[in-house]
């Protein structure tokens, strides 16, 4: 089936020292690359789109968000806007760029000019392309059966003569054998022309990590899905990813979506010297694309092999067991796992909805009910729902997953984090962390959460050594970085700890986690730093954090202001804002309001919360440690020194 889909040339707007690529969803400042999160540069979209004139704020929500998604709308948009102004330099008393109209909305003001660029073209159609409009042209001169076959078979002969051209070239490629090779999965690009596809696309993406991340983790290193997913809707080449990736090969590739049929083409590029040495490009059925994907894999796999330059075949694990019995099935996991991947409240909600749909039309199939315990358990550890609620509902599926399929790495990660988290069974999260790490040693993840649960029990050195795998297996994540971080910070290494929350903060000046550097300022007497670093919380997301700041000026020694604040904080609790407990507790706990803290700390206990992980590593609760009920929690939940 001819796909006789054209694209337009890519629009590029230009403004000040600025130029925006809409399409590609990505902004530039001389030239240089700035990092702009969803919902801001949506907004930039929709105000640079109608520049000079006003648009409302209402035309904005109803272009970001359907009727059907439950959002806090003016604090989001508000908070859209301060980041997009960080960005831009721009300011709302003095704007150059974004001016606010009072009770109606906002006017982009700087002048815009329109630029075009050609576009990406995508693997094989570039290859193939003069092939095809020569054979055209033949075939509009000389019409007819015979000419018709003629036509075919020259095609399959040039398209075999190129096989052949980049099979021996890739021949010439073998590395030492002792060499571990990285190879980074690309984001597929979606080229239905419908977003709502993007499940689609992410989970091809995904499904070859995995698959190739099964190979021979000893001596190929496949990137993890969140650094690889920084690249989607990117116009960087595949070259400069390598490079910034640190990867031997990368793999791209695009998918469309025709009815009940798909097209797929793949490539796999060598970065030493941006040589392509496998392109193909498959039209299949929609309920073929479980075998599909296995089978690009295994066509990776085997170039690969020939620069591993190994005495035996990298062969695909084999994940029968965890296989679907229908396409229907792997499409509703997939929907689930796109949305678990947003890390929202009512991403979590609607993946463990796709999870279940997903089991109804399959209860057999193990990897839906592993979705169903991911959900759940990530519901509990972000506070989202109560732990009481959300954790039995985890647990059955991941042992019903298990029962299913003992070989899934998730469902043993998501074991290990209940009993981490619910349980305080720190033996069997370790066991379990352990075995998950066995079955898939690339599983960012399992050596994320095994670092922390480390790190709770005071192992640092063992946590630090978990948490930098994972920094290796997924290079761009904020929040493994973040983590690591905050690690550093609990074994009272202040100095590195500031050095890598700053790292994790240029990377995303936004990222709310990584701005807990305000606490190693503390550690380290630098008071000033930690107050103005607790209004960048604030700008960063629009978060209250007044008991943050009230932290601040207590260990200060400054009681009124800390008092002022914390009051500030309860009355953003009566409004409906979220509120960090543990905040408030270490407040307490600053000020000598010793009881008042420990009442909190039993009371988490009783309701089996996961903030009293930390009670053992947490530098801010120093002052609690030599109080009898303070070590009667600490040997209550596993976590007191032997």
């Amino acid at each position: 089936m001819a796909d006789k889909t054209e694209l337009a040339p890519t629009r590029v707007l230009r403004f000040g020292v600025f130029q925006v690529n809409l399409s590609a969803r990505e902004l530039r400042k001389h030239g240089v690359r700035v990092r702009l999160p969803g919902q801001p540069f949506c907004v930039l979209s929709i105000l640079i789109e109608k520049a000079g004139q006003v648009v409302s704020r209402e035309e904005i929500r109803s272009k970001l968000w359907d009727t059907d998604t439950f959002v806090d709308y003016e604090r989001s948009l508000n908070s859209a806007i301060r980041k997009l102004r960080a960005v831009l330099g721009d300011s709302q008393e003095s704007p150059r760029y974004i001016e606010t109209v009072p009770r109606l909305g906002y006017r982009f003001i700087a002048p815009v000019e329109v630029m075009t660029s050609s576009p990406r073209e995508t693997p094989v159609t570039a290859q193939l392309a003069s092939v095809s409009s020569a054979s055209e042209a033949t075939a509009a001169a000389f019409p007819g059966r015979l000419w018709s076959r003629i036509l075919a078979a020259t095609t399959v002969a040039v398209a075999l003569v190129a096989i052949y051209f980049m099979w021996s070239r890739a021949r010439t490629r073998t590395q030492p054998s002792g060499e571990r090779l990285t190879l980074a999965v690309l984001p597929f690009e979606n080229l239905t022309g419908d977003a709502a596809q993007d499940y689609l696309s992410d989970g091809l993406t995904e499904e070859m990590i995995a698959q190739l991340g099964h190979l021979d983790p000893d001596h190929l290193g496949v990137i993890a899905r969140t650094s690889v997913m920084h690249y989607k809707h990117t116009t960087e080449q595949a070259g400069q990813i390598g490079r910034e990736l640190g990867v031997q090969y990368v793999l791209e590739g695009s998918l469309r979506r025709e009815s009940d049929r798909v097209r797929i083409t793949a490539q796999l590029v060598q970065m030493k010297d941006q040589t392509r040495i496998w392109s193909r490009q498959y039209d299949r059925e929609l309920k073929s694309l479980l075998a599909l994907q296995a089978e690009i894999a295994q066509e990776t796999a085997d170039e690969i092999q020939l620069a591993l330059g190994r005495g035996y075949k990298l062969q695909l694990a084999d994940r029968k067991p965890a296989s679907p019995s229908s396409y229907q099935a792997y499409d509703l996991y997939l929907k689930g796992r796109y949305f678990w991947n947003k890390r929202t409240n009512d991403g979590f909600q609607q993946a463990a909805t796709y999870f279940q749909q997903s089991i109804e039309v399959d209860p057999s199939y193990a990897r839906a009910y592993a979705g169903v315990a991911d959900a759940y358990a990530l519901m509990s550890s972000w506070t989202f729902v109560p732990q009481t609620e959300a954790i039995p509902k985890a647990r059955a599926a991941a042992l019903r997953a298990l029962q299913l399929d003992d070989s899934l790495a998730e469902a043993h990660t998501s074991l290990a984090l209940i009993a981490e988290n619910y349980d305080y069974d720190w033996q069997t999260a370790e066991k379990e962390y352990r075995r998950a790490i066995e079955l898939d040693p690339q599983y960012a993840t399992a050596h994320q959460w095994y670092a922390e649960c480390l790190s709770f029990q005071g192992r640092f050195a063992e946590a630090l050594e978990e948490s930098e795998r994972a920094r290796q297996l997924d290079p761009l994540s904020l929040i493994i970085a973040a983590d690591h971080a905050v690690i550093l910070y609990f074994a009272r290494q202040y100095d590195r700890a500031i050095e890598q929350f700053r790292a994790v903060l240029a990377m995303e000046p936004n990222f709310a986690h990584a701005h807990m550097v305000v606490y190693a300022y503390i550690e380290k007497g630098m008071f000033p730093e930690a107050l103005a670093e607790t209004a960048e919380w604030r700008r960063s997301d629009g978060s209250p954090v007044s008991e943050v700041e009230a932290y601040v000026y207590a260990r200060w020694g400054k009681q009124r202001q800390a008092e002022r604040a914390l009051a500030q904080s309860k009355q953003d609790s009566l409004h409906g804002r979220e509120v960090s407990p543990f905040a408030v507790l270490e407040v307490y706990v600053a000020m000598g309001k010793k009881d008042q803290a420990l009442a909190m700390v039993e009371k988490w206990y009783r309701e089996h919360s996961n903030l009293v992980t930390t009670l053992k590593v947490r530098p801010t609760l120093d002052p609690l440690r030599r109080e009898p009920r303070f070590q009667q929690l600490l040997r209550s939940i596993g976590l007191a020194d032997r």
